[in-house]
């Protein structure tokens, strides 16, 4: 079961780090999503602002409508919600060199390695971490909207380093709960399925993130 989770996280960061590159270094796709102003600030064209926000809206919308979830069902969200993450990515090639993004994705794979085996192997109940990682998610996103009219570099600063935490506490939880939800399923090959789905996507979301904002500090701008 975890390694059909990790699989399919592994394919799901390959095709999304593929849509970023395209998106981001062939100018024919480039010029669809991004523009650039006469100073070098870097703008998005109204399809690059769609991708931008899909992946919420396909997130809050399978709450909705995805209420009796099937396997085919979480697999096409996965690889929907994984493409329009990846396409939107392809801004990080513009902002970043390649090779402090090289570099970061490294060091976001190996920590996200040791906190997914700490989760896995730790004897210690993280159940309890749920909620307070949620909220501080929450407060993230709340966090970062009132940045993007201040413009404040320190505060930047600080919600990256808070999201480095959160989602590193995110990777660890999510990997014992994945694993509690293997023993709680009993060999449902259908549920198993689905779970198999949330799991990938759940994984998937917390590494972009902890790779998202270990770019704050890692990065090197173009």
């Amino acid at each position: 079961f975890m390694l059909g989770v990790y699989n399919k996280l592994a394919l799901g960061l390959a095709v999304a780090g593929v849509l970023a590159y395209v998106v981001g270094n062939v100018p024919v796709v480039q010029e669809q999503f991004f523009v650039r102003a006469a100073d070098g600030r870097v703008g998005m064209t109204v399809l690059g602002m769609v991708v931008q926000f899909l992946p919420i809206v396909l997130l809050f919308g399978s709450m909705f409508f995805m209420k009796n979830p099937t396997a085919r069902g979480v697999n096409m969200l996965y690889w929907a919600v994984v493409a329009s993450i990846g396409a939107g990515l392809g801004l990080l090639f513009l902002r970043y060199t390649d090779g402090s993004l090289a570099s970061t994705f490294f060091v976001t794979a190996a920590a996200f390695g040791g906190l997914s085996l700490f989760g896995y192997v730790t004897k210690k109940d993280l159940s309890g971490m749920g909620t307070f990682l949620i909220m501080g998610v929450i407060g993230l996103v709340i966090a970062s909207i009132v940045n993007m009219f201040m413009q404040s570099g320190v505060l930047y600063l600080i919600i990256s380093g808070v999201g480095v935490l959160i989602f590193s506490g995110l990777i660890a939880y999510d990997t014992q709960r994945l694993k509690m939800t293997y023993y709680a399923l009993g060999g449902d090959q259908a549920a198993l399925g689905v779970a198999t789905g949330f799991g990938a996507l759940s994984l998937f979301i917390n590494f972009v993130n902890l790779f998202q904002f270990l770019l704050a500090f890692m990065g090197n701008r173009e």
